[in-house]
């Protein structure tokens, strides 16, 4: 099935997804000099730590995070003229519901943000596993934007393993999950 099938056929998903970006800023097009460090952490949680206290007002973390940048393995806060370092522990983003959506014999995935980013698992916003060294717990990742990952909730995770199919590989099974015709792997089971 081509793009453009599948693109009319969950337009209404990809739809609202667009409108979600529309209100990002172009930060991958400020280039501003740095202007220091910023003691502000966003935790494995998605939760926004500054001076060690939690950002608890929603419109100000979603503000902040429509102007994160991520450059080489750091991230920044960023506008035209400014560019503070922060940390992240893991992903910037939390992806904290998913929704599994059906057509024909073909289904998307759209994950939705603890910020209210809405995306589409796909070719724009693919989904990967990664390990830290010496565990074997698996870390799943979605794209967001401008190369910004989002970290599923574990709930999220387990609802998409549920969704997901059996696959063998040399003798070996795999979880697999399509989503807009492109196929991303969960990991060996075995």
């Amino acid at each position: 099935m081509t793009d453009k099938v599948l693109d009319k056929l969950f337009s209404d998903l990809l739809s609202l997804e667009a409108s979600t970006n529309k209100k990002i800023p172009p930060v991958h097009l400020w280039n501003p000099e740095l202007s220091g460090d910023m003691d502000l952490v966003i935790d494995r949680e998605g939760r926004w730590i500054h001076e060690g206290g939690e950002i608890k007002r929603p419109a100000l973390v979603k503000l902040f995070s429509s102007i994160l940048k991520k450059e080489d393995n750091e991230y920044f806060l960023v506008t035209p003229v400014e560019k503070w370092r922060i940390k992240v522990d893991l992903a910037p983003f939390f992806i904290t519901s998913a929704k599994r959506n059906i057509r024909g014999d073909i289904q998307a995935i759209n994950c939705m943000t603890s910020v209210g980013d809405n995306v589409v698992v796909g070719p724009n916003h693919k989904l990967w596993i990664e390990y830290e060294i010496g565990s074997d717990e698996p870390i799943p990742l979605v794209h967001i934007r401008f190369g910004l990952p989002g970290l599923l909730s574990r709930n999220v995770f387990y609802q998409i393993v549920e969704w997901a199919d059996c696959e063998e590989v040399s003798k070996k099974r795999h979880l697999k999950i399509t989503s807009m015709g492109k196929t991303f792997s969960l990991g060996q089971i075995d």
